[in-house]
């Protein structure tokens, strides 16, 4: 009974999307009309920078971790990964936008995992990191990161629930990214940049 609450809380908390909303409170604007059209954090970051979006990417992390967290620690590792995944899931399909498509699960399943296997959590962030640093594409980090879940779970002696998790974690982040797989295969995948540029910053200025 305490995981099926454990499992709804997760999806609710899964489907504020953090990205949606703050763009629309500070800007009065819908980021599903802006860069990718994605409501996930990186979007935010690409297109408003990181005033937006890196509390954007923080409060998706948190979501993910908070229900996550609090079933693990009240009932065990198999009630914590249900919750995790079902804030993926309130993540993907969010039921404030009215189950249309949201973000890629990426900042979620990151907080979820921390929430569930901490250890396995730092290193998959470690991996983004590393990753993003060498390529500067979010989508190859994010891949990247996600399919060293249920490596890093084994190593690090977790229950086959958590590396069953990291698994299907590993499998839905990549689904949701099949799109920028196509455009890096097409040689048209960005680059990010920290810094818009500066013709950028010179067109939203004038009148």
């Amino acid at each position: 009974m305490l995981t099926a609450v454990f499992v709804a809380a997760g999806y609710l908390a899964g489907s504020l999307t953090w990205g949606y909303w703050l763009v629309r409170i500070f800007r009065g604007e819908d980021i599903r009309t802006k860069g990718s059209g994605n409501v996930g954090a990186t979007n935010v970051l690409r297109v408003y920078g990181p005033r937006l979006g890196l509390p954007a990417a923080l409060l998706d992390v948190a979501k993910g971790f908070a229900p996550a967290f609090v079933a693990t620690v009240v009932v065990g590792h198999g009630s914590g990964v249900l919750a995790g995944a079902a804030a993926m899931l309130g993540h993907w399909r969010p039921l404030y936008l009215g189950f249309r498509r949201g973000g890629k699960m990426v900042a979620t399943a990151g907080g979820a995992f921390l929430g569930v296997a901490p250890l396995v959590g730092g290193a998959g962030a470690g991996v983004w990191l590393v990753v993003f640093g060498l390529t500067r594409y979010a989508s190859v980090a994010s891949m990247a990161s996600a399919a060293s879940l249920p490596l890093w779970a084994w190593v690090f002696g977790y229950p086959w629930p958590v590396i069953a998790f990291g698994g299907a974690a590993a499998v839905g982040v990549v689904f949701l990214h099949r799109a920028n797989i196509a455009r890096l295969w097409r040689g048209e995948e960005s680059r990010f940049e920290l810094r818009r540029r500066r013709s950028d910053a010179t067109t939203e200025a004038s009148p």
